[in-house]
């Protein structure tokens, strides 16, 4: 069963994959190209209550995302934010960081804050066709990894 900050994030629609403790969805406005959301599926509303495996599971969780990532966008640094004021489970936003900009599907996805703080205001909303493109890539990547 999915936990609120999962549903807000898109559940199911937007997963690019799942470990047994952490869903990772595609985030809809993109700071940079391939940023993702990692939510836990526990009910924990601090990184405290999270259990012993979902901490484990992390690690398989982190390993996967970079590796999927790193062929995707070809990342020079990548962030994990954990940004907990409005969603209340544990999640993270991931966002791979490059110089320059990078494109999908003809729309340039720019690194607004590089080198320095992500600027997620400056966001690309990309259209429903183009965001489903890009979690079916990443998930195939997710799944040759």
């Amino acid at each position: 069963m999915p936990n609120a900050t999962m549903t807000k994030f898109g559940y199911p629609n937007s997963v690019v994959a799942e470990t047994e403790f952490w869903s990772i969805q595609l985030r809809a406005k993109q700071p940079t190209l391939g940023s993702l959301v990692l939510i836990c599926k526990e009910e924990a509303l601090a990184f405290s209550e999270i259990g012993e495996a979902a901490h484990a599971d992390m690690r398989n969780a982190i390993t996967g995302i970079e590796a999927m990532l790193k062929a995707f966008v070809a990342y020079e640094r990548i962030n994990y934010l954990m940004l907990m004021m409005v969603d209340p489970h544990v999640h993270f936003h991931v966002l791979p960081r490059y110089e320059g900009e990078r494109t999908h599907a003809g729309v340039a996805f720019p690194d607004a804050g590089w080198p320095g703080p992500p600027a997620l205001d400056a966001a690309v909303a990309p259209d429903d066709a183009a965001a489903q493109d890009m979690r079916s890539q990443l998930a195939g990547l997710w799944q040759a990894s």
